[in-house]
């Protein structure tokens, strides 16, 4: 395995990013960071404070009040804690995706988070996923992949994912809420969602999440050089 190096994932809301680089970080053995989770925890707390989200003077104010931490838990499983509390299960509401979208858009708060995540790359091993992860936040990353499916495709996964936490949801939401999160961070100018030129495509639309994960590990172990686990091939 390379001494150090680090795995850059991006693409669209719902795409599997999260689920898959949180499954390559077990195979392979080191820390896996969804970024999407750090923002829609700054979305949930400008939403409990009724905060316009797209002020951008008025979350700014609040940041300093925010003490936001990654843990994990025995089972590897990372956690997301806004001063002190486990809000893991409530960044995953619909309505706080929206929140996540607009407050990403925001150049004080990518700017006041871009630390946090390059100092988890500098210290470990690391998968991260996120919008701008290979063009904006690590952008010397040893390998940048580029993770897409058809927004149908997207929100029946989203659809099964919030079945599964025993969260009631409506299709054509989740699907507005895709399509309206696409435009945003496609859109917006800072750090918007694109590949980096140096990226490599994955599209799962047609394919299942065992056959997705089977090809993430062929790229990483063509690009990368390295092996997956025997216990975990």
């Amino acid at each position: 395995m390379r001494e150090h190096f680090a795995i850059a994932i991006d693409g669209p809301s719902g795409a599997g990013k999260s689920s898959l680089a949180q499954r390559c970080a077990e195979a392979y053995g080191i820390i896996y960071v969804d970024t999407g989770a750090i923002y829609r925890t700054v979305g949930l707390a400008a939403y409990r404070q009724g905060i316009d989200r797209k002020d951008e003077a008025a979350v700014s104010a609040i940041l300093p009040q925010l003490r936001i931490e990654m843990r994990y838990d025995e089972s590897g499983e990372q956690r997301m804690y806004l001063n002190g509390e486990d809000v893991s299960r409530d960044i995953r509401m619909p309505e706080i995706s929206i929140c996540a979208s607009d407050v990403s858009a925001l150049p004080s708060v990518r700017s006041y988070l871009l630390e946090m995540q390059r100092q988890l790359a500098r210290e470990n091993n690391v998968i991260m996923d996120g919008r701008d992860i290979g063009t904006v936040v690590l952008p010397d990353a040893q390998l940048k992949i580029f993770l897409t499916a058809s927004a149908q495709a997207r929100a029946e996964r989203r659809m099964k994912q919030l079945a599964e936490k025993g969260v009631a949801a409506d299709f054509e939401e989740v699907l507005r809420d895709i399509q309206y999160r696409d435009a945003q961070d496609s859109g917006r100018k800072t750090a918007p969602l694109k590949p980096a030129d140096d990226a490599v495509y994955l599209d799962t639309t047609e394919i299942d999440f065992e056959a997705s994960f089977a090809k993430m590990c062929q790229i990483i172990h063509e690009h990368l050089g390295i092996e997956l686990p025997e216990a975990q091939s």
